[in-house]
């Protein structure tokens, strides 16, 4: 069970969820949705391990998407060669975009990983500051009528 032990299995049941869904409102008349189904498998690949876990969980996240595809409600009567290429094309799809999840977060932890390196270049930036507060006094308009009586 090491394998299960990397996966995070919310994030796989969410990003197949949100892909369904999209793709199911898409196909009941509202063709904007279509591209946000993507979402779901990016969301996929960002949470996944490395890239080879985000291409893997992408795949496995659009298979949703394969069997809302081939279901005659939605398409109409295919072939059997058909049927093959829609199911390829769409495991390849969830592959590259759960690939893409994951490329992002890998760049984003390298760009927090150097932005954090910048901040700790500089002059004096292991002394202490000395911070004293002062107590300032505060001019508003009540505190000067407050003072006057």
């Amino acid at each position: 069970m090491e394998i299960l032990s990397d996966v995070d299995i919310k994030s796989v049941v969410f990003g197949a969820a949100i892909a369904a869904t999209c793709f199911i409102i898409g196909m009941n008349g509202m063709d904007l949705a279509y591209p946000f189904a993507s979402i779901g498998l990016l969301y996929t690949g960002y949470k996944a391990k490395n890239l080879k876990w985000g291409a893997g969980l992408g795949a496995f996240a659009s298979t949703p998407l394969m069997v809302l595809s081939l279901d005659q409600r939605f398409v109409g009567v295919l072939d059997g060669k058909t049927e093959i290429i829609i199911i390829l094309l769409i495991f390849f799809v969830g592959a590259l975009v759960g690939f893409v999840g994951a490329w992002a977060k890998r760049d984003r932890v390298k760009a927090k990983e150097e932005y954090e390196k910048k901040q700790k270049i500089g002059k004096n930036k292991n002394k202490k500051k000395k911070t004293q507060e002062t107590p300032k006094e505060n001019k508003g308009f009540l505190n000067k009528i407050l003072k006057k009586e």
